[in-house]
């Protein structure tokens, strides 16, 4: 009797070393989860949950599996279809998309064409940026065609593929908790601001299907912490890594290096309610006071490239030569003393009228290369007489809303949709994200004529003469372009760098325990 028992508990015992090792049939992976450790994810960069419809946190919905947009970039930043099968530009304010049949949920509703009427409507009531992005004033369904009416169909493909235009099951709620359902090939368990702990959808409506059961997102925004987690064997991928941890990884045989140049550019804002920036003399004096080369190629490591615009040269959105602002402090201070800033107080900080020229800069930790750009710029401007005061905070947008700023860095996707209307309408016009409220009426009447324009040769022009007025106003200082790396384990496959940044966690993730 007790022979078979013991028979019997060996069956079962097989039985379930069958079950988890995918034995007896195809199943996900089990075990551990695959830990992705990036410094992309958190408060600091506006993405915290699943819910596209609130602010930037549709990059998470689409970088982690977690929701699709009906079109998709490929490595060329060209839009193709993706949840869409197809789409018609029927005149100049209409254009017809037809959604792909098969697509569904990942609670295995179908995703029709009132389902995708239900979102974009939700999402024009309540996302500021993407009602002016688009500019839908009508959308009808029928079976599986939508048809949009918008007065910026130029646009409206590109557009429909950033991060807000997730597709997600309206029905299905979860928008106040920030935890949707989409189509993509993986469900949120549970998130906060630091982690997301993912699963897959076994039921995911497209091939291939995900193999890897769990997964979990860290956010590592400090570099000696994230360089150790992968070399631990803690993660297994790593964004945003310290350019000085690059060699521990380059040509050893335990890891792989996957890189792409993006869009991504580190820019200082001008504001132009400061009194003394108001003066084009003083805002060109600090352009020729930052380095540009040096911050690519020493602080950057050669993982950026110098640059005059907010488009690198590759994306093909310009024409005209936009010599770079070359470093030159002693022409900064011919500009400076033009200005009337002549007189320089004990401390060596030029006054003008008895008062200081002191500024207060703004950045925020999250991209590590920031402070440091800070740092170096202030070594510049205290040389030529200029008296700046660094602020490194993650509650940086509470500054900017407040005004008690005169420059402001960051680092931002300029042509996330591979078109330059997204970042210039943002910037230049009447937008939150026009930080330091420049306005110039030229570029204002090129802006409303570039929402019209339909053919890219002609927008291509538009662009090259916005960017024209732009290098003469100097609204904004650009820096470098970034070069963006995934670094990951030898056994990791189907992860890939693109322009965008936004296809991370895929269905073609794979990973070797």
């Amino acid at each position: 009797m007790m022979k078979k028992f013991n028979q019997l508990w060996a069956l079962c015992l097989l039985m379930v070393s069958m079950l988890t090792f995918g034995i007896l049939g195809t199943t996900v992976q089990a075990a551990e989860p695959f830990v992705y450790g990036t410094t992309a994810y958190g408060p600091s960069m506006l993405n915290v949950g699943t819910n596209p419809h609130d602010g930037y946190v549709g990059w998470s919905t689409i970088r982690y599996g977690v929701g699709e947009t009906l079109f998709k970039f490929n490595d060329h930043m060209e839009p193709k279809p993706w949840l869409a099968e197809k789409f018609e530009h029927i005149d100049d304010k209409t254009v017809e998309i037809t959604v792909k049949e098969g697509v569904t949920f990942s609670n295995g509703k179908e995703v029709t064409g009132e389902a995708v009427k239900a979102c974009l409507d939700h999402l024009m009531e309540v996302h500021e940026r993407a009602a002016a992005d688009l500019q839908i004033t009508n959308i009808e369904a029928d079976g599986q065609v939508v048809t949009i009416t918008t007065d910026a169909a130029p646009a409206l493909i590109n557009n429909l593929s950033d991060p807000y235009g997730c597709i997600i099951d309206m029905e299905a709620g979860g928008l106040e908790d920030n935890k949707v359902i989409g189509t993509g090939p993986y469900l949120v368990d549970d998130f906060s601001d630091t982690e997301m702990n993912l699963t897959a959808n076994k039921d995911y409506w497209a091939d291939p299907k995900p193999t890897v059961e769990k997964v979990k997102v860290l956010s590592i925004t400090d570099g000696d912490t994230l360089t150790m987690a992968l070399q631990n064997g803690e993660i297994q991928l790593a964004q945003g890594m310290p350019y000085a941890s690059y060699p521990l990884f380059e040509g050893n045989d335990a890891f792989k290096m996957d890189s792409t140049s993006t869009s991504r550019v580190y820019q200082i804002a001008f504001n132009f309610e400061t009194e003394a920036l108001k003066d084009h003399r003083v805002r060109e004096a600090i352009a020729y006071a930052v380095d540009k080369h040096s911050f690519a190629d020493v602080l950057l490591e050669g993982n950026g490239a110098p640059t005059q615009t907010p488009f690198p040269e590759s994306y093909n959105l310009y024409t005209s030569d936009f010599p770079i602002h070359e470093f030159n402090l002693e022409k900064a201070q011919e500009l400076l003393k033009e200005a009337g800033w002549t007189e320089k107080n004990k401390d060596g900080i030029l006054e003008k009228d008895g008062k200081p020229l002191k500024l207060r800069y703004l950045t925020y930790g999250a991209r590590q290369e920031l402070p440091l750009l800070a740092e170096m710029v202030q070594g510049s401007l205290q040389e030529i007489g200029i008296d700046l005061e660094v602020t490194v905070t993650d509650d940086y947008k509470k500054v900017l809303e407040e005004g008690k700023f005169d420059l402001f860095s960051n680092a931002i996707v300029t042509a996330p949709t591979g078109d330059s209307q997204y970042y210039l309408m943002t910037h230049l016009g009447d937008s939150d994200y026009n930080e330091g409220h420049y306005h110039n009426k030229d570029v204002e009447k090129l802006l409303k004529e570039l929402t019209t324009t339909v053919k890219r040769d002609d927008r291509v022009a538009l662009t090259d003469k916005i960017l024209k007025q732009m290098d003469e106003d100097i609204p904004y200082i650009y820096t470098a372009h970034l070069k963006m790396t995934l670094i990951m384990d030898k056994n990791v496959e189907g992860v890939h760098a693109h322009p965008t940044d936004y296809y991370e966690i895929t269905s073609e993730l794979s990973w070797k325990q």
